[in-house]
């Protein structure tokens, strides 16, 4: 967050939090009676439903068998176990609380925590509309919901037409993404061959200079994937008019059994040769489920590279442009490049619109990748960027409401999010619903004519049977995603969220609005701590934050040790972290922390951190052996400001000052414990 030109006062986290008053239970459950009321009101609404379904039916449990032996020891042994179950939860972490401060989770928004409980009470399975003929069209609406907020089209009679759903989480959504994308991409090489042993020309086809059966290898892995989508139509549109129902399936036979999916890896690069080992980039900063994600599709983590970031730790432009040189030198295909909307260590914003850019120039020299932007957290800041019509909000307008927040590298990232191809989000963080809530979104919802996966028992029907009915399509919605059955309530709570805050800066990025204004305010304040521990410690930040994270790296005053430092940190660690405590209820405030790896930065961003915190360069240096001195790397405490509780003039509770004036007593307490 560089300081403003002009400092303007601009509405800010001093501001009365009375319009969040029936948002959340409340830190101290202020809203109990209106979730008890509302439960209950659902709960025997449920009740009337079962008793009306058939009413005729003879109860199966009847009133005599509630007053039986049995029954009333079942009943003591349940009540029992779930007073010792209710017990043990009290030692759990306290994310409601504003004393919370770490992790990516905090209080949840009341319309998805009843939606998830009520409509827990019909376990809807949303792997079919046959398990879930309510729920599944509002995991759906979830998927259209969200692509809206990113910018994406919704309306089916347009091409290309966004679809999403719900997953587990955000990492079970980086894998779809690689899997759609390598469905997608390798596609063209196995149809061209199983065409060409066909001894068949259906002639040119979308993307195409000439005929598809002469095609270049290089040049069908590297067309677009919305080019990808109308070749795969125009070849079948084909095989439905030029050959006999008997040529058409066996050539669809050849196409399936000649895939990636059918071959493996190594067989589909025996089968074609001339195609180099594609890889998938990333930024330094990535999660870890990008490596996984490689490993678990047998893509290969060798071949996954990393990006070098500049000093606000976001994708350096520079450094990919080199990577994609060294690619196309090598004659290695790129499937995709990763961009982050919010790392979920710094919360750094990376420059979408720079990959965006960097596409479009390297398609005119024949290599083209997809772009995946993986927003599980900042995801929702996207809100702030969409007017009630769904239009963009313009850059001088939105600046209007805060004093720092958003940059034009941070705008124009959020901006370009709609030129991306699929985009990761996760419901259960920045949308403050329970976990497990991620969701996959695409761009273009032909990338599932890519995928199918039939159970008998479970899905009819032809995909290749005429024009595509996407709405029948995702009826069987576990035919088209890694998921089979899944929670119908997780996906409802999502929906119903969004129903009551719609995603857009009047509702949801009101909402959102507030974390960044705590972050800000966290941003300014941090200056009064550094006077005050002025001759005992140096507390900076290394990263100036581009959304709601905030990171901090502290050394005593006259240690010039990285080893020393990490040691020192980490004793503070241990007074603000939700593991190491016996009784959850001494903890003060809770924290979390993050290391940032020697090779994670740049020389000039290294020397900059060791000039700041006053540390010897010598002493911060890459691969060293040790892993307890950890010379290679910088230990932080992190913290995740997205409670919207933490500051407020009207109840005099300031949670971030009072958590700056902690922070001062436990840097205090560690020195005065020996370095």
């Amino acid at each position: 967050m560089n300081k403003p030109v002009d400092p303007e006062n601009a509405p800010g986290p001093t501001e009365s939090l009375d319009w969040l008053s029936p948002y959340f239970l409340g830190s101290y459950a202020e809203n109990d009676e209106l979730l008890e009321k509302v439960l209950v009101e659902f709960l025997r609404d449920h009740v009337y439903w079962r008793r009306n379904f058939h009413p005729e039916d003879t109860p199966p449990i009847s009133v005599l068998a509630q007053h039986g032996p049995d029954y009333r020891e079942f009943v003591a042994r349940m009540k029992s176990e779930l007073h010792g179950l209710s017990a043990r939860l009290k030692q759990s972490v306290p994310f409601f609380n504003p004393r919370y401060i770490g992790h990516m989770a905090s209080d949840l928004l009341l319309p998805g925590l009843i939606g998830q409980m009520i409509t827990t009470l019909y376990n809807p399975n949303n792997v079919t509309d046959e398990a879930a003929n309510v729920t599944l069209e509002m995991e759906l609406e979830v998927g259209r919901q969200l692509a809206a907020m990113f910018g994406f089209s919704t309306d089916p009679a347009s091409r290309p037409c966004a679809w999403g759903h719900v997953t587990s989480g955000g990492t079970l959504a980086n894998y779809e993404a690689l899997w759609y994308f390598r469905a997608a991409r390798f596609w063209p090489l196995t149809a061209r061959q199983a065409t060409v042993e066909a001894e068949l020309d259906p002639g040119v086809l979308d993307g195409l200079d000439g005929a598809f059966v002469k095609a270049d290898p290089a040049r069908l892995f590297n067309l677009s994937l919305d080019q990808v989508i109308r070749l795969r139509r125009q070849l079948y549109e084909w095989m439905g008019t030029s050959l006999s129902p008997a040529q058409a399936r066996a050539l669809a036979r050849a196409i399936e059994a000649g895939r990636i999916e059918s071959l493996g890896e190594a067989g589909f690069h025996n089968a074609h040769p001339e195609l180099g080992q594609p890889v998938v980039m990333v930024p330094v900063t990535a999660h870890y489920s990008w490596e996984k994600a490689l490993k678990l599709l047998g893509l290969g983590s060798a071949n996954l590279v990393t990006v070098g970031v500049t000093e606000r730790m976001r994708m350096d432009p520079d450094a990919l442009h080199a990577a994609l040189a060294r690619a196309h030198d090598q004659g290695r295909p790129v499937l995709a490049v990763i961009g982050v909307l919010g790392t979920t260590e710094y919360g750094s914003i990376d420059p979408i619109h720079e990959i965006v850019s960097a596409r479009q120039r390297w398609r005119k020299k024949g290599l083209d990748f997809a772009i995946h932007v993986d927003a599980a957290w900042g995801g929702y800041l996207s809100s702030l960027f969409r007017a009630a019509d769904g239009s963009l909000v313009g850059h001088g307008e939105l600046k209007k409401k805060f004093k720092y927040f958003p940059g034009e590298s941070v705008y124009k990232a959020f901006a370009a999010v709609r030129h991306s191809d699929s985009v990761t989000v996760d419901p259960h963080k920045l949308g403050y619903v329970p976990f497990g809530c991620g969701a996959y979104v695409a761009r273009n919802r032909g990338l599932t004519d890519f995928i199918t996966q039939k159970a008998a028992y479970v899905f009819e029907g032809s995909e290749e049977s005429g024009p595509v009915n996407y709405e029948r399509r995702f009826r069987n919605l576990g035919q088209y995603i890694l998921e089979g059955s899944k929670p119908g309530a997780a996906a409802t709570a999502a929906w119903i969220t969004h129903r009551v805050l719609p995603l857009n800066q009047d509702h949801f990025g009101r909402l959102c609005a507030g974390t960044v204004h705590n972050c800000e305010y966290f941003f300014e304040h941090l200056d009064e701590l550094r006077t005050r521990l002025k001759g005992t410690a140096r507390v900076i930040l290394p990263f100036e934050p581009d959304s709601n994270l905030v990171c901090l790296a502290i050394n005593p005053e006259g240690n010039r040790s990285l080893a020393a430092m990490n040691a020192f940190g980490r004793r503070i660690y241990e007074r603000i972290s939700a593991t190491s405590a016996g009784d959850i209820r001494t903890r003060e405030f809770f924290g979390s922390r993050t290391l940032v790896d020697r090779s994670a930065l740049n020389p000039e961003t290294a020397a900059r951190l060791c000039d700041e915190l006053g540390l010897d360069p010598a002493s911060f240096t890459e691969n060293v052996a040790d892993p307890e001195t950890q010379s290679d790397r910088i230990f932080l405490l992190r913290h995740t400001l997205m409670n919207p509780w933490l500051t407020g003039k009207d109840r005099g509770l300031n949670y971030l000052d009072r958590y700056c004036r902690h922070l001062e007593t436990l840097i205090g307490q560690a020195i005065g414990n020996g370095q």
